[in-house]
Protein backbone atom coordinates (compact mmCIF):
# COMPACT_ATOMS: atom_id res chain seq x y z
CA UNK A 1 0.00 0.00 0.00
CA UNK A 2 2.93 2.31 0.60
CA UNK A 3 3.92 2.12 -3.06
CA UNK A 4 0.39 2.94 -4.14
CA UNK A 5 0.36 5.99 -1.84
CA UNK A 6 3.65 7.22 -3.26
CA UNK A 7 2.37 6.75 -6.81
CA UNK A 8 -0.77 8.76 -6.08
CA UNK A 9 1.25 11.50 -4.38
CA UNK A 10 3.56 11.66 -7.39
CA UNK A 11 0.59 11.99 -9.74
CA UNK A 12 -0.88 14.73 -7.58
CA UNK A 13 2.43 16.61 -7.45
CA UNK A 14 2.79 16.48 -11.22
CA UNK A 15 -0.82 17.61 -11.68
CA UNK A 16 -0.25 20.52 -9.26
CA UNK A 17 2.76 21.69 -11.24
CA UNK A 18 0.67 21.64 -14.44
CA UNK A 19 3.37 19.89 -16.40
CA UNK A 20 2.78 18.25 -19.74
CA UNK A 21 2.98 14.57 -18.84
CA UNK A 22 1.81 12.89 -22.02
CA UNK A 23 4.43 11.62 -24.40
CA UNK A 24 5.33 13.17 -27.68
CA UNK A 25 2.93 12.29 -30.47
CA UNK A 26 5.89 10.98 -32.45
CA UNK A 27 7.18 8.49 -29.87
CA UNK A 28 4.74 5.75 -30.83
CA UNK A 29 5.26 6.38 -34.52
CA UNK A 30 9.04 6.21 -34.17
CA UNK A 31 8.81 2.93 -32.28
CA UNK A 32 6.56 1.43 -34.98
CA UNK A 33 8.90 2.63 -37.73
CA UNK A 34 11.84 1.13 -35.84
CA UNK A 35 10.14 -2.25 -35.57
CA UNK A 36 9.18 -2.18 -39.26
CA UNK A 37 12.73 -1.31 -40.30
CA UNK A 38 14.09 -4.18 -38.21
CA UNK A 39 11.66 -6.66 -39.78
CA UNK A 40 12.31 -5.42 -43.33
CA UNK A 41 16.06 -5.46 -42.74
CA UNK A 42 16.15 -9.03 -41.45
CA UNK A 43 13.80 -10.28 -44.17
CA UNK A 44 15.74 -8.45 -46.89
CA UNK A 45 19.08 -9.83 -45.68
CA UNK A 46 17.63 -13.34 -45.68
CA UNK A 47 16.29 -12.92 -49.23
CA UNK A 48 19.63 -11.53 -50.40
CA UNK A 49 21.42 -14.48 -48.81
CA UNK A 50 19.10 -16.97 -50.52
CA UNK A 51 19.56 -15.15 -53.81
CA UNK A 52 23.34 -15.34 -53.52
CA UNK A 53 23.21 -19.12 -53.17
CA UNK A 54 21.97 -19.48 -56.75
CA UNK A 55 24.82 -17.41 -58.25
CA UNK A 56 28.05 -18.75 -59.70
CA UNK A 57 29.79 -15.52 -60.67
CA UNK A 58 31.75 -13.92 -57.82
CA UNK A 59 30.69 -10.44 -58.94
CA UNK A 60 27.04 -11.34 -58.50
CA UNK A 61 27.73 -12.90 -55.12
CA UNK A 62 29.58 -9.73 -54.08
CA UNK A 63 26.60 -7.63 -55.14
CA UNK A 64 24.29 -9.75 -53.01
CA UNK A 65 26.69 -9.40 -50.08
CA UNK A 66 26.58 -5.63 -50.39
CA UNK A 67 22.79 -5.77 -50.53
CA UNK A 68 22.68 -7.98 -47.42
CA UNK A 69 24.96 -5.59 -45.52
CA UNK A 70 22.69 -2.71 -46.53
CA UNK A 71 19.70 -4.56 -45.12
CA UNK A 72 21.59 -5.29 -41.93
CA UNK A 73 22.37 -1.58 -41.61
CA UNK A 74 18.64 -0.95 -41.99
CA UNK A 75 18.04 -3.40 -39.14
CA UNK A 76 20.51 -1.58 -36.91
CA UNK A 77 18.91 1.76 -37.76
CA UNK A 78 15.49 0.39 -36.84
CA UNK A 79 16.84 -0.93 -33.55
CA UNK A 80 18.40 2.43 -32.78
CA UNK A 81 15.13 4.27 -33.50
CA UNK A 82 13.15 1.88 -31.32
CA UNK A 83 15.66 2.11 -28.49
CA UNK A 84 15.81 5.91 -28.68
CA UNK A 85 12.02 6.19 -28.43
CA UNK A 86 11.88 3.75 -25.51
CA UNK A 87 14.68 5.51 -23.62
CA UNK A 88 13.06 8.89 -24.26
CA UNK A 89 9.94 7.73 -22.46
CA UNK A 90 11.91 6.49 -19.46
CA UNK A 91 13.95 9.69 -19.28
CA UNK A 92 10.80 11.81 -19.47
CA UNK A 93 9.37 9.99 -16.45
CA UNK A 94 12.68 10.31 -14.61
CA UNK A 95 12.76 14.05 -15.27
CA UNK A 96 9.20 14.46 -14.01
CA UNK A 97 10.13 12.61 -10.86
CA UNK A 98 13.20 14.80 -10.36
CA UNK A 99 11.08 17.93 -10.78
CA UNK A 100 8.53 16.69 -8.25
CA UNK A 101 11.22 15.77 -5.72
CA UNK A 102 12.96 19.12 -6.21
CA UNK A 103 9.67 20.89 -5.62
CA UNK A 104 9.17 18.94 -2.38
CA UNK A 105 12.71 19.74 -1.29
CA UNK A 106 12.25 23.42 -1.99
CA UNK A 107 9.05 23.42 0.10
CA UNK A 108 10.96 21.81 2.99
CA UNK A 109 13.76 24.34 2.70
CA UNK A 110 11.30 27.23 2.63
CA UNK A 111 9.82 25.93 5.89
CA UNK A 112 13.24 26.13 7.59
CA UNK A 113 13.68 29.82 6.84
Amino acid sequence: MLTEDRREKFKDDVANQKLKTDGSKHDGLIRIIGVLLMVVGVAGAFVAYNGSLTQDDLRDIGSFQILAVGFLALTVLGGALYLAAAVTRVLRLWLLRQLAEFDQLSEVLKGRD
